[in-house]
């Protein structure tokens, strides 16, 4: 069995995050939203990866990734070019997946239980395909399944106005070979794209068996600075802290800290975890570092309230103010102004950005 990881999608959604570097390099916990897939599809022994890439940030990814030898597997790369639709995805890399059966994950997903269970689920049944499913509160926004009580999905409906279940397709799907031969037949639907839900109904259509496998945990799809940020605190809360960097003795720490080795808390800064510090990073004099806060390397917080935010990294934080809810891109500046004293800012900053609050 292979993985296919998605990273061609635009990230709209992400900006002006997304401006300047993919979506899926996003930090959630100090860690790219996408190595969490690459991890999930090492832990069951895939090991040989496609990763595919779209128009924009291809050199960011790659740089990341390198050949995956630091994650312990093999990646490909393999370029879908415009995002067509996540079927069109799954078409660009048949040669890649020469005949074997694949876990198709979406780069901006994260999963909490991990794919262990449904891959040995897959392994265990003769099925085309298999599904991540969860159950939600608004199924209408979402690709909906109609499942028998044995898990097999009998159709899948798009954003229905009265959906046959509140069982909710996530970015997470097992595929035999030949889900390749109803890609090819596939019409793009009124939003242009070759729809992974149109491939996966073609199948069932074709008298194709299709199972699922309803996640428990939580699963978050990081599409938007919201979902970031509760996928921040949801991977903070289950991360034990490691504070093995500098503490000066001064300095007033509780809860789960992880503090990379060369960051250091200075005397008179106040932290309260569950908080990830990267490396190089200093937490100056007279700061507070709130919980479900992930600060990146090579920043400098001076004297500032800060809590459930992500600071990418490269960034150096001086406000009088609190900063709240916020995603602070690479390279910004964020200081004050005389006559400005924010009791509270919710924030989505850009890389390179200069901020005076």
């Amino acid at each position: 069995m292979k993985g296919l990881v998605l990273a061609g999608g635009t990230g709209s959604r992400l900006r002006p995050i997304t401006h300047t570097g993919p979506k899926q390099l996003v930090p959630v916990a100090n860690k790219p939203v996408i190595q969490y897939g690459i991890e999930d599809l090492a832990a069951v022994g895939i090991d040989e990866i496609g990763v595919v890439l779209g128009t924009k940030g291809r050199e960011e990814i790659q740089n990341f990734l390198g050949d995956g030898s630091d994650f312990g597997v093999d990646i490909t790369y393999i370029v879908q070019g415009e995002p067509l639709g996540l079927a069109h995805a799954v078409g660009c890399a048949r040669e890649f997946v020469d005949g074997d059966d694949f876990v198709m994950y979406l780069g901006d997903n994260i999963l909490k239980q991990g794919i262990g269970e449904m891959v040995e689920r897959f392994r265990a049944e003769d099925c085309a395909a298999g599904i991540a499913l969860q159950h939600v509160d608004n199924p209408q926004q979402f690709g909906v399944a109609d499942v028998e009580p044995d898990g097999t999905v009998t159709r899948l409906v798009e954003k229905p106005t009265d959906p046959p279940s509140d069982l909710a397709l996530i970015g997470i799907y097992i595929f035999s070979p030949k889900v390749f031969d109803v890609i090819s037949d596939l019409e793009p639907s009124w939003r242009g794209e070759l729809e992974i839900t149109d491939a996966i109904q073609a199948l069932i259509e074709r008298g194709e068996t299709i199972d699922s496998h309803v996640v428990d945990g939580w699963w978050k799809d990081t599409g938007k600075p919201m979902d970031i940020l509760e996928a921040n605190r949801l991977v903070l809360e289950e991360k034990p802290g490691s504070r093995n960097g500098t503490i000066d003795g001064g300095a007033d720490v509780m809860g789960h800290v992880d503090l990379h080795e060369d960051a250091a808390i200075e005397s008179g800064a106040v932290v309260r975890g569950p908080v990830s510090i990267a490396a190089e990073t200093v937490i100056e004099d007279g700061s507070y570092v709130g919980p479900y806060t992930s600060i990146g390397p090579d920043s400098v917080i001076d004297g500032v309230h800060i809590e459930n935010s992500i600071i990418v990294g490269e960034s150096t934080l001086s406000t009088d103010g609190r900063i709240v809810d916020s995603l602070i891109g690479r390279g910004a500046s964020v200081g004050s102004s005389k006559d400005l004293l924010p009791e509270g800012r919710r924030l989505v900053v850009g890389e390179n950005s200069n901020l005076k609050l």
